[in-house]
Parts: structure tokens; C-alpha cells; sequence
């Protein structure tokens, strides 16, 4: 399935269940939210995007814990959980889309090598999911896999 196709089905879904969807951003830059955003008529189904590369303003925009940041660092599970629970409490959306990951060429470590990334997804009510994966590729690549990725889960929950 093609990306373009994750993103119809998707709104689709949105549209259907009368749901708006927003997104939190670090690794990708908005690209998450331009991909969308790129399919006429997203304005029925998308509220806004937060783009938070930097962790001041994951705390600031989203209200993601200092503490998380310190125990757990910005790529990680808590923190995604937060980015997505946060885009709710500062949208009008009802379900979001959040992630955080090592992009790269540098900026990688043992644990977190380039192309970690985790993805979180929140609903009204329900408890937020999460997953990890681990790209290959260049930068642009690792942030299109993430973009793709993203929007796919999405559109099958």
C-alpha cells in the first residue's frame, strides 16, 4: 500500500467515526503532518500539527515531564506517550499521532542506534500505543519510513 493510500484510508476511517486527528513531531519535522495535509479536504479531519525537535518545546507545547526527558531521553516509549497525550490536551483533535527518533547520520548511541524511532498513537479514552522500529537508510530516509509507518498504523486501528 502505497503512502498516499495509508492517508485515504485514514481519513476515510477518520471521516466515517467522526474524528479529527493532530499530530506531535520531533524526528520528522512536520513531515507526518504535510503527508496528510496533502490530500484535499483534510481540513475535515485534521486540526494542527506540533513540530517539537526540541525537548524545551516537547515541554513547553505538549507538557511532556523534564523528569521523563532526564530518566528515559527524548527517544524513548514515556516520551512518545506523552507527545501524543499532550497533542490532545492542546487540540481539538480525538486522536493523535506522535514520534521521536534518531534520524541521523550522527546522533546515535549503542542503545538508540540511527534509525530508532519510536511511534505513539493516542484516542479519546483508550489507552495510548506505542511502537518502536528500527530504519535503514539516509536521514530523509529514516524520516519517510517513520512518516509511512506512522500514518499505516493509523489507518489500521
Amino acid at each position: 500500500m502505497s503512502v498516499e493510500d495509508s492517508v485515504q484510508k485514514l481519513a476515510d476511517k477518520l471521516i466515517k467515526n467522526q474524528q479529527i486527528i493532530t499530530t506531535a513531531e520531533s524526528c520528522t519535522g512536520g513531515m507526518i503532518a504535510q503527508t496528510l495535509t496533502d490530500l484535499a479536504g483534510s481540513s475535515v479531519w485534521f486540526d494542527c500539527g506540533f513540530v517539537t525537535y526540541s525537548n524545551d518545546a516537547k515541554q513547553k507545547m505538549l507538557g511532556v515531564k523534564k523528569s521523563t526527558l532526564v530518566e528515559f531521553g527524548a527517544v524513548s516509549e514515556a516520551v512518545v506517550i506523552e507527545m501524543a497525550e499532550g497533542a490532545l490536551k492542546n487540540s481539538n483533535a480525538s486522536c493523535s499521532i506522535s514520534c521521536s527518533g534518531v534520524a541521523g547520520p550522527g546522533g546515535g548511541s549503542a542503545d538508540k542506534p540511527v534509525g530508532t524511532v519510536w511511534v505513539a498513537w493516542a484516542f479519546d479514552n483508550k489507552p495510548t500505543q506505542t511502537q518502536k522500529f528500527y530504519f535503514t537508510g539516509n536521514r530523509q530516509q529514516v524520516r519517510e519510513q517513520c512518516t509511512f509507518e506512522a500514518i499505516k498504523l493509523m489507518s489500521v486501528i
